[in-house]
């Protein structure tokens, strides 16, 4: 596929939303209005306890306050573990001095270029939050019992926050019993 037309229609601060057509060799034809985002780094904090930090905020577009790992977006220039690191802080305080990639993943690829990588952060030292001007964020420490029975019950309904934790779950299952890798 080849991108042969695309019009910006709206940009902000965020993203930008572009109105495309690819064609492939054959002559097959997608059009789409598309939103054009950096990315974002998401952070699933583990303090020496075992505890996993979460973050509740309130999502406009899911009209509610939602428990979550804490992520934001990757500024132009910056590489995505930065991001995590600067995100990390300013959201909740916390800075990590060991830094894991779990995962990557497309948000949601049918309409949004947006790449998700999440990355457990360890060895952690408490400082100020910084968050946004218009963020509200409540921080909260909870075992990683408590975080897999809110996603069985659907308390937590945030999909990044699911993936980090089966991620970081199954790679905590990996370093307990290295014979059992696939």
């Amino acid at each position: 596929m080849k991108i042969v037309s695309s019009k910006e229609i709206l940009k902000n601060k965020l993203f930008t939303v572009v109105d495309e057509v690819a064609h492939d060799p054959g002559g097959f034809e997608i059009h789409r209005n598309i939103v054009r985002h950096p990315g974002s780094a998401v952070m699933l904090a583990i303090d020496a306890e075992g505890r996993m930090l979460l973050v509740k905020q309130f999502r406009l577009p899911a009209e509610q306050d939602l428990w979550e790992l804490p992520a934001g977006r990757v500024d132009p220039g910056e590489s995505s573990l930065d991001a995590a690191k600067r995100e990390l802080r300013e959201e909740t305080g916390y800075a990590g001095k060991t830094w894991t990639k779990l995962a990557s993943f497309w948000a949601s690829p049918g309409y949004v270029s947006e790449k998700m990588d999440i990355y457990q952060a360890t060895d952690l030292t408490e400082g100020k939050q910084e968050p946004m001007e218009d963020e509200r964020i409540e921080i909260r420490w909870f075992t990683a019992q408590e975080v897999g029975e809110w996603i069985r019950t659907a308390k937590i309904q945030d999909a990044k926050t699911m993936i980090g934790y089966f991620m970081w779950r199954d790679r905590e299952a990996q370093l307990a019993s290295p014979a059992t890798r696939l």
